[in-house]
Order: C-alpha cells, then sequence, then structure tokens
C-alpha cells in the first residue's frame, strides 16, 4: 500500500500569539485555550484515518503553550517538522515537500488547525480524490481554503506565489494550480475560526464532547462584547 499523511500545520498555541483576532472579544489566555482545543480536536481526527502517518509542521513554543501537555501526547504519536520559510505560502510549500518525504512521496492531506469540525470523512474524501485527480483543494467559507491534498508534493510549489489570508485567496490558489498543469477536485466547504463570532458557530458543527465544543461552551460567559 502506498504510504500517505495527514500534514497538520500548526502553531503552538500561546497566549497572545495565536488567534490573535479572537482578542476583540476574548483574553488572550481564552483566545489561546481555543485554539489549544481546536489543535487537540485536528490531531484526534488526523489520528484516527485508517492506515495513515501524521505529520506535524509546528511553529513556536510548545512549552509556553495552553494545554502543552495534552498536545505533546498527541504529539508524540506523529512525525513533529519545523517550520522553514519567510512567508506562509513558503513555510506551507516546504511542509509539504518534508511531508511527503516522510512517506515515500506519497499522498499528502494538508490542513491547518483553524477548523476542528474536521471529520475523518472528510479527510478520507481527500485521499480518495487524489486516486483521479492531481489535487484535492477544501475551500472555506471566508474565500480562503481549509485542506490541499496533493502527491509528492507536486503542485504545492505554487503556494508560495498565492497572496494568502485574502479574501480571494481560495480562488487563487485553485487558479494557480490549474494554471501549473494540475486537475484539482474540491472538496466540502468548511468555516474557519478566525472571529469571535465563527467561534458559537463552529461548535455548533462540532461533537459535543469535543475539546473545542467544551471550550467554547466554557468560555460562553466571558466573551466580550
Amino acid at each position: 500500500m502506498t504510504r500517505r499523511a495527514v500534514l497538520v500545520v500548526a502553531k503552538a498555541p500561546v497566549p497572545g500569539q495565536v488567534k490573535t483576532r479572537l482578542m476583540a472579544a476574548y483574553s488572550a489566555v481564552d483566545a489561546a485555550r481555543l485554539a489549544a482545543a481546536a489543535l487537540v480536536d485536528t490531531l484526534d481526527v488526523a489520528l484516527a484515518v485508517p492506515d495513515t502517518e501524521v505529520v506535524v509542521s509546528l511553529a513556536g513554543d510548545l512549552d509556553d503553550a495552553i494545554d502543552a501537555e495534552a498536545i505533546a501526547a498527541r504529539l508524540a504519536r506523529t512525525t513533529v517538522i519545523g517550520q522553514v520559510g519567510d512567508t506562509l505560502g513558503d513555510r506551507l510549500h516546504r511542509a509539504h515537500v518534508d511531508a511527503a518525504e516522510v512517506v515515500d512521496g506519497g499522498a499528502v492531506m494538508q490542513v491547518g488547525m483553524d477548523t476542528p469540525q474536521l471529520t475523518v470523512t472528510l479527510l478520507t474524501s481527500g485521499f480518495d480524490a487524489l486516486g483521479v485527480h492531481d489535487a484535492a483543494l477544501g475551500l472555506a467559507a471566508d474565500g480562503g481554503w481549509w485542506g490541499l491534498g496533493v502527491v509528492g508534493a507536486r503542485g504545492a510549489q505554487t503556494l508560495p506565489s498565492v497572496q494568502m489570508s485574502q479574501p480571494d485567496t481560495g480562488a487563487r490558489t485553485l487558479d494557480a494550480l490549474r494554471a501549473d498543469g494540475s486537475t484539482v477536485a474540491l472538496l466540502d466547504s468548511l468555516s474557519d475560526v478566525d472571529h469571535p463570532a465563527d467561534v458559537p458557530e463552529v461548535a455548533k458543527k462540532c461533537a459535543p464532547t469535543s475539546a473545542f465544543a467544551t471550550t467554547a461552551a466554557e468560555l460562553r460567559s466571558a466573551v466580550r462584547p
């Protein structure tokens, strides 16, 4: 069987360094708690995909992070690589290259830590799509994208040319992949957790016992108007 991996691109949930846009309504610690919960849920789903390795491209110091012990316990079951590159596009490209090396040029389905409602079925659909397409792209409701699947990092070299974190980043990524000659399967759309209003909406789509839904419920009374 060809080796494959879920690639999670993440940042250690250190207060004041992650989910800063959530700090319009949450404290720095509470925003980091939500980021940590989202990362825990994402790692749990990635680790649950059958016959699949998990590679984590991690930035930041986990020693200073919220829920470091819980995160470290999950990272122990993965291959952790550092993030390299000046821009987000550079870092994503390098992460794909490194993850492809881990699985001997196999399929890599990359996600971030902003979609705790992610499921095994969604990740599997990405791998399935790579059986007939060169790339699988999951667009996000805010105009970005939540996931990118490629084989042997082919197509990932287009990412440094795409301006990230823009309202049309998803469309630009799709155009760049197609311009590079890749056939692209579009996966189901998801909503990212970027702004305070996203927290309750995404929490509703998570399992009630998930880390993110539980944390969002605990922090409901702490939200600033």
